[in-house]
């Protein structure tokens, strides 16, 4: 199923930034916003994110939902990326509740969902990034974080496992705001 509306960026700050300043100008649900690498790439508590070219890194703006906890949302996106890394890849992906992913107990994965409040409005971006074709780590985290390419041998195509993710998703969603 083909995403409706991807705004790419070659390099940004991040994606979950971007994508709340769009949820906060009305733009339609679903909406990805996708970067080749981010400078500012953060997890819970603002901690970084190693985001360099290789990897996919991508924010989604969520229809509005009555869900009042929004940990819900990041464990449901946890879940649907390793359940569409384990049956595209042939690897056993571990979640590490509620928004790491880990192959082989390195991690190649976080998740990271924030709320938008406008008026009474509230909306929710959820981010990912993924280490997909990353070759080569910096010293401190070697050995604790690997990509799907080291641990297969393949290449990933980054487009076609956004799709996938972005599908999985919008079907369990769906599920759960019903």
């Amino acid at each position: 199923m083909p995403i409706d509306d991807i705004i790419h960026f070659d390099s940004i700050d991040s994606t979950n930034y971007k994508a709340k300043e769009l949820a906060n100008d009305d733009h339609r649900d679903w909406t990805v916003v996708l970067a080749d690498k981010q400078e500012v790439g953060h997890g819970k508590k603002s901690s970084p994110w190693f985001s360099p070219e290789g990897g996919l890194y991508f924010s989604i703006i969520l229809p509005k939902a009555n869900i009042k906890d929004i940990q819900i949302i990041t464990i449901l996106c946890s879940f649907v990326v390793a359940d569409v890394i384990k049956n595209k890849y042939m690897i056993e992906p571990m979640i590490k509740l509620p928004n790491d992913i880990f192959i082989n107990g390195k991690k190649f994965c976080g998740v990271l969902t924030e709320n938008v409040i406008s008026g009474n409005d509230v909306s929710s971006v959820i981010g990912v990034g993924i280490d997909t074709n990353i070759k080569d780590f910096p010293d401190g985290l070697k050995d604790i974080a690997t990509s799907i390419s080291l641990e297969t041998g393949r290449h990933i195509d980054n487009l076609e496992l956004l799709e996938e993710i972005v599908s999985e998703l919008k079907k369990y969603f769906k599920e759960i705001i019903n």
